[in-house]
C-alpha cells in the first residue's frame, strides 16, 4: 500500500512552520464523535466598533456586480469555504475515501453523510476496532493544488490530520503531521486564518489559547482585504451615485497607491513569514505594513526558496528595479489566473522579442512564451512529498524574472 506524507501545501505553507512551533498534545484513540460542542463563554477581545466600517461584499455588488462575479471564482475568493458538493475536492466514494499509514493498525476514512463531511481516525481491527470521528467545518485552500481541513472544538479551529492533494488525487497528511499518527490537536493560529480569511473575531482566554467567535466571520479573501473599509465609500455613493469621481472616493485603489504601498497589500500573505506588531485583521491597505507585521528581509545574497517569498524574488528582478513592475503588472485579482504563456505580453510591453537569445533560433514563435524561461517552475524546499521511499518536491514559479542557465522544461 501507499504512503504519502506532506511536509507542506501551498495553502498552509505559512501555517505550517507556526503550527510546527506551537504546543500539542499526543493523539489518543477515542470513541467515534459527530455531535459539536457548545462553544466557551468568554468575551470578545476586539472592539466591536473596529468592524463597523466593514459593509461585506454584498454591498459592493450593488456597483460591481460584473467584476464580483469574475472574482468569485478566483482561487483568492475560495482560499476558505463552507465545505458542500461544489467546494470540496477530497473524493468520498467507496475506494477512494480511504488513507492508509504507515501503521497497519491506523488508517483513515472519508465519510460523506447526511450531516456533511468527516474524517474519521481508525485504530486496530475488528472486533477490537476504535475509532475517532471529527466534522470537516471549514475549508483551507481553493483547491487548484488541493485542500486542508478544520474542525471546530468549542471556539477553538483545529487542523484535521487527513488533507487533499489534487494533482496526486490522493489522500495526504496534512501539513507539518508526520506519517501514522492521528493528530487532532494542531490548532489553528490566527496567522493561518488571516491569509485564508477575511476577518475572525478573537475571544480573550484566561488559557491563552487562540479561540474565535463561531458567528460573524468573514471567508475567502474579500474586496475590503484590499481595498479597505467601504461603509464610507458605500454611503457616499448611495446618496451621490450619478456625481462625477472626484479623486476621493473614500475607498484605497491598490493601483492609485505608491509602489511600495501597493507591493505591500499583497505582501502581507505573498512576502513569506514575518513579526505580526498588531491584532491579526487590522491591516488596512495603504497603511504601512510595517505598522502591522514585519516581514523578514533575506540578505540581498540569501538564497530564497522558489515558493518561500514570492515578493522578495520579485523585488530582485531588473524588471522590478527599472521599472513600475507591481503585483498587479501581470496578474488580474479580480479574474481567475490564465495559463502561465498568456502573460508573455506583459513582457513584450517592454521587450523586444529580436533581443532575445534565442531568437535567431525560434523567431517570432518566441513571443508565445517568455515567462517558462524568465520565470520558471523549480523544485521547492518548503513542499516535499514523501511516498514511501521516495520524495517528491513540488514545483512552483520562481517570480525572480532573469535569464536563467536552464530554461523550465
Amino acid at each position: 500500500m501507499k504512503t504519502v506524507e506532506l511536509i507542506g501545501v501551498v495553502m498552509m505553507l505559512a501555517c505550517s512552520a507556526a503550527l510546527l512551533s506551537a504546543s500539542r498534545n499526543a493523539a489518543t484513540p477515542a470513541q467515534t464523535r459527530t455531535s459539536r460542542p457548545s462553544p466557551a463563554r468568554e468575551s470578545v477581545t476586539e472592539d466591536a466598533s473596529t468592524r463597523r466600517d466593514f459593509v461585506g461584499d454584498a454591498a459592493c455588488q450593488e456597483c460591481h456586480r460584473e467584476i464580483s462575479e469574475t472574482y468569485v471564482p478566483t482561487a483568492h475568493h475560495r482560499t476558505s469555504q463552507i465545505p458542500d458538493k461544489d467546494s470540496i475536492v477530497g473524493t468520498f466514494a467507496d475506494g477512494t475515501n480511504i488513507f492508509t499509514t504507515g501503521d497497519p493498525d491506523l488508517h483513515f476514512r472519508m465519510d460523506e453523510k447526511k450531516g456533511g463531511f468527516y474524517e474519521t481516525a481508525v485504530f486496530g481491527h475488528p472486533p477490537h476496532e476504535k475509532t475517532r470521528t471529527e466534522r470537516i467545518d471549514l475549508i483551507i485552500g481553493s483547491g487548484g493544488k488541493g485542500q486542508t481541513y478544520v474542525y471546530w472544538r468549542g471556539n477553538q479551529l483545529f487542523l484535521l490530520p487527513v488533507s487533499y492533494w489534487k494533482e496526486l488525487k490522493e489522500w495526504i497528511n496534512s501539513p507539518g503531521l508526520p506519517d501514522a499518527v492521528a493528530d487532532f490537536d494542531r490548532p489553528i493560529l490566527p496567522m493561518c486564518l488571516e491569509c485564508h480569511a477575511s476577518y475572525f473575531a478573537r475571544i480573550a482566554s484566561v488559557k491563552g489559547v487562540d479561540s474565535y467567535k463561531k458567528t460573524g466571520y468573514v471567508l475567502g479573501i474579500s474586496c475590503e482585504r484590499c481595498h479597505g473599509p467601504g461603509r464610507e465609500h458605500v454611503e457616499h455613493e448611495r446618496l451621490t451615485p450619478t456625481t462625477p469621481a472626484t479623486g476621493n472616493s473614500f475607498i484605497v485603489n491598490p493601483a492609485k497607491l505608491s509602489k511600495e504601498r501597493e507591493i505591500e497589500v499583497c505582501g502581507q500573505c505573498h512576502g513569506g513569514l514575518g513579526q505580526r506588531v498588531a491584532p491579526a485583521f487590522s491591516y488596512i491597505p495603504g497603511q504601512p505594513l510595517v505598522d502591522y507585521l514585519v516581514l523578514t528581509r533575506p540578505d540581498p545574497a540569501a538564497h530564497v526558496d522558489v515558493h518561500g517569498n514570492q515578493v522578495a524574488l520579485m523585488q530582485r528582478s531588473r524588471c522590478y528595479q527599472n521599472a513600475e513592475l507591481t503585483c498587479k503588472t501581470c496578474h488580474d485579482e479580480h479574474a481567475p489566473e490564465r495559463p502561465a504563456a498568456a502573460y508573455s505580453e506583459k513582457c513584450l510591453q517592454c521587450h523586444k522579442d529580436t533581443d532575445c537569445g534565442e531568437f535567431a533560433k525560434l523567431g517570432a514563435k518566441i513571443r508565445e512564451n517568455c515567462v517558462d524561461c524568465h520565470m520558471p517552475m523549480q523544485q521547492t524546499n518548503l513542499m516535499i512529498v514523501n511516498m514511501q521511499e521516495q520524495q517528491i518536491q513540488a514545483r512552483m514559479r520562481n517570480h525572480w524574472i532573469k535569464i536563467y542557465s536552464t530554461p523550465s522544461p
